[in-house]
């Protein structure tokens, strides 16, 4: 792989990246109600899905997965059921809008294992992601030069970009978090997440 085909692929890895998809969502519920902790722990759990199935993509084991019909539908419902679990979530906060007194402090006291998970499940159970990684990476790899090193560096090329943007989104969160934390501000931030999570869901299942 040469340095001029890296350089192609940072570009549409970072166009990728930045688009906002469910693992963003998650992120945000999590640094809205855990704080910066929450925020960190969430993003570690999706850098981890990301390597998990970059690796899987890049020693050949996402095609067998991809061509598997029943294991990549059980993932895919498995994926859009915990989505709108977590969009459900988001919105019964936004409905309630507690955000004082013992419901909050419970919220901020959810163990950091939690937040990991979250991120690590919305990550691992969305095989968008490995179907992105699969129609990508082969693009930038040549069969007759191409080393497993190459596959596996433009695999985790994307999940620490992933990372990176997200730790970009947590420090703005953090640095407004005095006014994210008003309640209006708050309500309004659930329910935009919670329903972005919802349609993310129910796009992944209807996907064919």
């Amino acid at each position: 792989m040469t340095w001029s085909a890296y350089g192609s692929y940072l570009v549409i890895a970072v166009l990728i990246v930045l688009a906002p998809g469910p693992d963003t969502m998650v992120m945000l519920k999590n640094a809205l109600a855990g704080g910066a902790k929450g925020g960190l722990l969430t993003t570690a759990g999706i850098f981890a899905g990301n390597a998990v199935q970059g690796t899987a993509a890049a020693l050949g084991l996402g095609v067998v997965i991809a061509k598997s019909q029943p294991v990549f539908v059980t993932l895919k419902w498995l994926g859009a059921a915990y989505l709108l679990f977590l969009g459900f979530q988001a919105l019964r906060g936004a409905w309630r809008g507690d955000y004082t007194g013992v419901a909050e402090a419970q919220r901020r006291k959810a163990s950091g294992f939690r937040r990991w998970r979250e991120g690590f499940l919305s990550n691992i159970t969305n095989p968008k992601v490995l179907v992105l990684y699969l129609s990508v990476l082969p693009q930038f790899l040549d069969p007759g030069h191409t080393t497993t090193l190459d596959a596996l560096t433009l695999a985790y090329t994307v999940a620490v970009l992933g990372s990176a943007w997200l730790l970009v989104l947590l420090f703005f969160v953090h640095r407004v978090r005095g006014w994210l934390e008003r309640r209006r501000v708050r309500r309004a931030l659930d329910g935009v997440t919670g329903t972005a999570l919802i349609g993310f869901g129910a796009a992944l299942a209807m996907e064919s």
